[in-house]
């Protein structure tokens, strides 16, 4: 059965499942931030991990540039998994990516997390790395204290994966990431088009944009929350109508100063 324990590292706090099976003690790995230096190790780590072929300036952005949230799990002086994040504006998004909030955080104020890579050497799989990894992105943008520079502003942590990879999305499903669209030769492998879908983890209040269920479920909430549906009805009724007679007897006077005249 698997346990938790609490991992503390450079002021971030997560809660790790750890296994029985482990073939490494979470208690061991260190983390720490990509640097210019691990560029080659990097390398060699993703072109064996995924399918797609980064381009050399790729490497060299996300080992240097402050733009991206890219953080290595360490053990033995190796770097046996890392999580890569974008961190943009939500209004210079792909237009593929733009529906993922509603439109109320249509704002240059609200930012996004865009997770381009999370992998782990094939030997320390599913030994809680993985979970680790998600876990501190998550914390350190939705923690309890803000983290400058964003401080809270962003509201929904997104990735791509291709339909037929079900292992990551069963990680995915699993830590509460919601489907949210399905991408039609999204991407292109050695060639040959292949599918993809595109899932969202909310935060800091963000969420999807609504339909006529969501619009319903908050107005009960709203009201439940008021002390019951009848009573906030008849509260926002009676303020309909006394909005409607001042402006009744505010026009009835204008007349009758027009007569007057």
């Amino acid at each position: 059965m698997a346990g938790f324990s609490w991992y503390l590292s450079e002021g971030f706090q997560v809660i790790i499942e750890k296994s029985k099976d482990a073939k490494c003690s979470l208690k061991d790995v260190q983390l720490r931030f990509l640097c210019p230096d691990d560029l080659e190790e990097v390398r060699s780590l993703c072109r064996d991990w995924f399918p797609i072929e980064y381009p050399q300036s790729w490497y060299e952005d996300i080992t240097s540039s402050e733009r991206f949230f890219a953080l290595a799990a360490v053990y033995k002086s190796q770097i046996i998994g890392l999580i890569v994040a974008e961190i943009k504006p939500y209004l210079k998004l792909n237009a593929e990516d733009r529906g993922i909030l509603s439109r109320w955080f249509a704002s240059k104020d609200t930012l996004v997390a865009y997770i381009l890579s999370l992998g782990v050497v094939r030997s320390y799989r599913r030994s809680g790395v993985a979970t680790m990894l998600l876990d501190v992105l998550i914390n350190h943008l939705s923690g309890p204290v803000a983290q400058p520079p964003h401080e809270h502003r962003v509201k929904a942590i997104f990735l791509h994966v291709l339909t037929t990879n079900s292992e990551a999305i069963f990680f995915y499903e699993k830590r509460r990431f919601r489907l949210h669209s399905f991408l039609p030769y999204y991407y292109s492998i050695k060639g040959r088009c292949k599918d993809g879908f595109t899932y969202v983890y909310y935060v800091n209040g963000g969420h999807a944009p609504w339909g006529l269920y969501d619009y319903v479920k908050y107005v009960a909430r709203a009201a439940w929350r008021g002390g019951g549906l009848y009573p906030w009805l008849w509260g926002k009724l009676r303020t309909a109508l006394t909005i409607a007679w001042h402006r009744s007897t505010s026009k009835k006077k204008v007349m009758l100063r027009y007569k007057d005249i």
